[in-house]
């Protein structure tokens, strides 16, 4: 259920291109090849995917041979037919690529992509390939337990979160379907003491236009995640939280909504959430390894979750009680039983068409944002666009678990994806894996990859105007210069080049998404807007905090754990020779950057915290500053 939706829309910048090595996974050996020569070719393939040229031509002047072979067979002119990059091909072929080599099986190239992203020794993965109801590919790698040595595969049970929200849009079509309510229902009508519920409709509630403030989005919210919440406990919590907007005026991705969309039909239905989509869904289609997803649940192949440090190591993840996810974001599922759902979606037999069709219409709202009419979200499904044709997909993620569904309608096509770590190592997010996984087996039935030819006559010294940090959401948008060339990183992702189509609007090569900067009347850029897959956001420029320079010996008196939340929750910070890390409770750890001797900084995040000393010198608290809030933290040691 992420509680940030836009590293999930975003993610797809991070391209997991080709077969691009993690920091987690060893390197498979190839036969007569060099080491080094294998990561060049790996190199050349990245180059290619990314679209770009000169990198490609640095590689190649340094005497790599263009026909260079990775696992499965494949070279840099199969990457750029696979991902529909005419231009590439061309400029390859001028370069002596072989033109006439065929492409590797794509079941051969999901594997080699699986296996050099997932280590056997890590957490795991599994996917599953199907057309036409027929399943073509389905396989497990790494482990769904590490300490006990079991290995993840395609009967392994993992929590799907926002992938749960398809269910609980379907329940609520369903139950108008039966006349039980209407997407039109006010939202008084279920809670008529709710602020403003007079306004939201349960259609807002489905498309994420109502305004109301999401509860993950809350600074802190994981401190008690960990602990079961009362329904209406966390429902007073919602209602006591501002409005994020007007309802119907914007689009902002909110875990509250469908939480209280699974409240509603446990008040129309009669039953538990689970028991509505248990007797409505789940053994009607035969879903026999699917359900709400409990503390103390036994399963027969669970999978555990688990997180992505710097460092490479990967350790135990935050362990939600999903009473806090409900319909949101609470399920467990397997890669079968999501295909099985799938199959029964698109072949009607959980909606009639009607339904289906309103699901599947992306919102308009109010507000003129450049919104494409034909991609964006309907009721629990996004609406985008995979190089011309239309996709329904969603994905999802909570602390040690990350998945994604998707389906190419045209073709009867459907990829799965379930993983249990999050924050994944490098290159394992199942968005990116699964539509690269898509074009390995429609390349042929799908559109070229959209080009757009950077304009070279903007001056460089433009590029200064838009440097700096971009508030995308509770992540941090870095835009840096160097000399000619822009990059973009949002928090810890790796970094991508953008290029110029005017002094203040720019594209990626590695996926359709585009960035505007708008400047004030005084010509400073205030925010960018980011257009991806159908939707905008508005992303404000924050003020430029500069890291100083002081004596690293100072470190050892900040070095300690802190109180983010009456015990339960800890902030650990740490001194690791010259730098500075804190770890909160169920997260990774991360570098702190002074702003002053006692004032540091996350760069990923915008957030500060300031170390206060007592009388006798030593630290006795920490003040958290973050999305306008603020908190004392004692220093428990």
């Amino acid at each position: 259920m992420r509680h940030n939706f836009w590293a999930i829309v975003v993610g797809l910048l991070t391209a997991s291109i080709c077969l691009g090595q993690t920091q987690a996974a060893p390197s498979p050996k190839i036969p007569n090849e060099s080491t080094n020569l294998v990561a060049s070719a790996h190199k050349l393939l990245k180059a290619v995917a990314a679209g770009d040229p000169d990198a490609v031509q640095k590689l190649l002047d340094s005497g790599l041979d263009v026909n260079s072979q990775v696992e499965a067979g494949l070279t840099a002119y199969h990457v750029a037919r696979l991902l529909g990059d005419a231009d590439m091909m061309a400029y390859l072929a001028q370069h002596g690529a072989d033109t006439k080599l065929p492409i590797p099986p794509p079941d051969k190239l999901v594997d080699a992509l699986f296996n050099r992203t997932i280590t056997n020794q890590g957490p795991g993965a599994a996917v599953l390939v199907a057309r036409d109801g027929k399943i073509l590919f389905e396989k497990g790698y790494g482990l769904a337990d590490i300490a006990h040595g079991v290995a993840f595969v395609p009967e392994t049970q993992s929590r799907i979160g926002s992938i749960t929200k398809q269910f609980t849009a379907a329940a609520i079509l369903k139950l108008q379907e039966q006349g039980k309510l209407s997407v039109n229902d006010k939202l008084t009508k279920y809670f008529p003491d709710f602020p403003r519920g007079d306004e939201v409709t349960l259609r807002h509630l489905l498309t994420h236009t109502s305004g109301i403030h999401s509860f993950t989005d809350k600074p802190g919210f994981l401190d008690g995640v960990a602990m079961a919440v009362k329904p209406d406990d966390l429902i007073n919590s919602i209602k006591n939280d501002p409005y994020d907007f007007d309802p119907g005026k914007k689009w902002q991705y909110d875990n509250s909504g469908y939480f209280l969309l699974g409240q509603i039909i446990e008040k129309v239905s009669g039953q538990s959430y689970g028991d509505y989509l248990q007797t409505n869904f789940f053994d009607p289609l035969g879903m026999k390894n699917t359900g709400v997803y409990r503390t103390g649940i036994r399963l027969t192949h669970e999978a555990l979750g688990y997180q992505f440090e710097s460092g490479g190591k990967f350790t135990n993840a935050l362990n939600w009680d999903m009473s806090w996810a409900g319909g949101a974001g609470a399920l467990y599922s397997t890669v079968e039983d999501l295909f099985r759902w799938n199959e029964a979606v698109f072949g009607g037999k959980v909606l009639p068409a009607a339904s289906l069709k309103a699901a599947w219409t992306p919102v308009k709202i109010s507000d003129d944002t450049g919104d494409d009419p034909d991609q964006g979200y309907g009721y629990g499904w996004f609406i985008s666009k995979l190089r011309g044709q239309r996709e329904i997909s969603h994905g999802g993620g909570l602390n040690g678990f990350i998945c994604f569904l998707m389906r190419l309608p045209r073709e009867n096509f459907t990829v799965v994806v379930l993983a249990n770590c999050e924050p994944p190592a490098p290159n394992v997010d199942p968005s990116n894996l699964g539509h690269l996984v898509a074009q390995f087996y429609n390349w042929d039935r799908l559109a070229p990859r959209s080009t757009q030819k950077a304009n070279n006559n903007v001056s460089p010294t433009a590029f200064d105007s838009i440097v700096g940090r971009y508030d995308y959401g509770g992540v941090v948008m870095n835009i840096t210069r160097e000399g000619n060339h822009v990059y973009a990183q949002l928090g810890e992702q790796p970094r991508c080049e953008i290029f110029p189509k005017s002094a203040t609007e720019f594209f990626w090569k590695v996926v359709e998404a585009q960035v505007k900067f708008v400047k004030d009347s005084n010509g400073k850029v205030t925010k960018a807007v980011h257009l991806q897959n159908g939707h905008t956001l508005d992303a404000p420029r924050l003020e430029e905090i500069v890291e100083i320079k002081v004596d690293p010996s100072s470190y050892d008196a900040f070095a300690g754990k802190y109180d983010y939340g009456d015990g339960q929750s800890i902030m650990t910070v740490t001194r690791e020779g010259d730098h500075l890390f804190a770890q909160l409770t169920g997260q990774p750890k991360y570098e702190i950057l002074p702003m002053s001797p006692t004032k540091f900084f996350w760069k990923i995040v915008d957030a500060q915290v300031e170390f206060v000393k007592g009388d006798s010198g030593k630290v006795q608290k920490a003040i958290h500053h973050q999305s306008g809030h603020t908190f004392e933290a004692p220093k428990l040691e």
